[in-house]
């Protein structure tokens, strides 16, 4: 036990060794390209906050060993697993990389919790931060970029039809006869409708405009939106949207509002032969009506980096289409985040000293 402990010390001493420095730049160009905004009430006027003494760290992805600091008198806990973390977390003020009810339930001092993902509603079902008693702060926006680069190659796999000549391959035939290029398009001046015009929703918007689409979208809040997007409508519109839709985007979180609500009415709303792109929640859509309308051909194609359920059981209709392309949820690899690390960095820095967090979740709102 002596051991493990003073290994963790060991480990803060040499990963934390001072508190970081975000240049301002930085920090100001991550703010004006993402939007995040800090929450509106400061840690130190919320009740239970006090000047934190310890933190847990999840170390599973080594970039985060680089955002904490010990100068402060911090002393920061590497935890390779959640029962690591619950080891250590009777006297810990905040968590990062892990949440869930067990743990938060070892940690009676705990008034921040940032987790690595934008998703945020497994954490949101934790009681303590369904409630508010703990702050939970999440990484939306942040991998948006590279999220929104997915969606565009997935739009352009559908427009030329890249899916049936990828399965087609293992048959090793040389076919370029109309059975498989009749649905072969161009996408400019095609029209895209994205569903939830936050940070993924308007990256792929710009990325789609600047391959000359006309771009719709609705957002929940507000009609406002970027220059690159010609009509923003509110959620209640969105099937009046999808009539004019070719390629439709999914950028849904997954809150009460949200679950299920592209379903059987909304499909048969699309225009027919508009192609669905899914890299927002699985449980956002009702897998059986997509199902439907796929094999009807009200909808000509699909494009999903996350389902429901998920995984996607083996002998599920969705893997035999020829129309349909299905990649397992990792839209979101292959960034640098570097704009993770900024985020971090900050929150570290604002916790300890008290102020209002960045990107903190609204547990009303579900994100």
């Amino acid at each position: 036990m002596k051991k493990q402990v003073l290994r963790a010390v060991f480990v803060s001493l040499v990963i934390f060794v001072s508190w970081p420095v975000i240049a301002e730049t930085e920090l100001d160009r991550l703010i004006e390209q993402t939007g995040v905004r800090a929450g509106d009430v400061a840690m130190r006027d919320r009740p239970g906050w006090r000047e934190p003494r310890k933190i847990v760290i999840r170390d599973a992805r080594g970039f985060y060993m680089e955002v904490g600091g010990s100068s402060s008198g911090v002393e920061f806990i590497s935890a390779k697993t959640e029962d690591e973390a619950i080891r250590h977390a009777a006297d810990a003020d905040a968590i990062i990389g892990y949440c869930s009810e067990r743990l938060l339930a070892a940690a009676p001092n705990v008034t921040w919790v940032q987790i690595f993902s934008a998703g945020a509603e497994r954490c949101l079902a934790v009681s303590r931060v369904a409630s508010g008693d703990v702050v939970l702060t999440n990484m939306q926006k942040m991998s948006s970029p590279v999220i929104a680069e997915h969606v565009t190659a997935m739009v352009l796999a559908l427009a030329r039809g890249l899916g049936p000549y990828s399965k087609a391959m293992v048959d090793g035939v040389w076919r370029r006869g109309p059975e498989m290029t009749v649905g072969m398009q161009s996408i400019a001046g095609k029209t895209a409708l994205v569903l939830g015009l936050g940070g993924i929703g308007t990256e792929s918007a710009r990325r789609l405009a600047a391959l000359d689409m006309r771009v719709l979208a609705t957002r929940r809040s507000s009609r406002e939106g970027p220059e690159f997007v010609e009509r923003v409508g509110l959620s209640s519109e969105r099937a009046e949207l999808a009539a004019h839709a070719d390629f439709i985007v999914n950028a849904l979180p997954l809150t009460e509002e949200t679950k299920g609500i592209v379903d059987a009415e909304f499909f048969a709303a699309a225009k027919q032969g508009a192609h669905f792109i899914n890299v927002g929640r699985g449980k956002t859509v009702v897998t059986n009506d997509l199902v439907a309308a796929l094999e009807s051909g009200q909808i000509a194609g699909a494009a999903l980096d996350v389902t429901d359920p998920e995984p996607l059981p083996e002998g599920h209709p969705l893997w035999q289409m020829s129309n349909v392309i299905i990649t397992p949820h990792v839209a979101g690899r292959g960034g640098n985040f570097y704009r993770h690390k900024i985020l971090a960095k900050e929150n570290l820095r604002r916790f300890v000293a008290g102020e209002a967090l960045l990107n903190v979740v609204d547990p009303s709102r579900g994100y």
